[in-house]
């Protein structure tokens, strides 16, 4: 049976596999369309488009990928082995993807979406893995 702890690197791998996908997908679901100018999106566009929705995806992850992976890989280089740390990498990860799904599947201006409560789990299980680290360091 493998190791909860050890399960965190398989949930990192999978968090930049997330990664690739969300570029490929706003890559790809913009250059199929006329006219399309590489790294720029139409001004008019909004989340009835489903181009705008993978953009905002993409740099939405962006966005949150340094305090996630910051984190993660300060636990790393301290070869921090807890399941609990474990469990929220997975936590992490799986709030991700949730968001990324919900952003891709639903066109809404409403604040907060269905999306938002996904992206808040990602938050507060980030919060806790530095605390971890900051009280694993005292």
């Amino acid at each position: 049976m493998m190791n909860i702890a050890y399960s965190a690197y398989i949930a990192f791998c999978l968090y930049l596999v997330m990664l690739l996908v969300q570029w490929t997908v706003a890559t790809f679901s913009k250059v199929k369309q006329p006219s399309a100018i590489p790294g720029k999106i139409d001004d008019d566009l909004s989340h009835d488009s489903f181009i705008f929705r993978a953009h905002r995806t993409f740099h939405n992850t962006l966005e949150n990928s340094p305090l996630f992976v910051g984190t993660v890989l300060f636990a790393f280089i301290l070869n921090y082995q807890s399941p609990i740390f474990a469990m929220l990498v997975w936590t992490y990860v799986i709030a991700r993807i949730v968001h990324m799904v919900l952003y891709y599947a639903i066109a809404t201006e409403k604040n907060p979406s269905p999306r938002s409560y996904f992206f808040m789990i990602g938050v507060i299980a980030n919060t806790i893995m530095l605390v971890m680290i900051g009280l694993r360091l005292l």
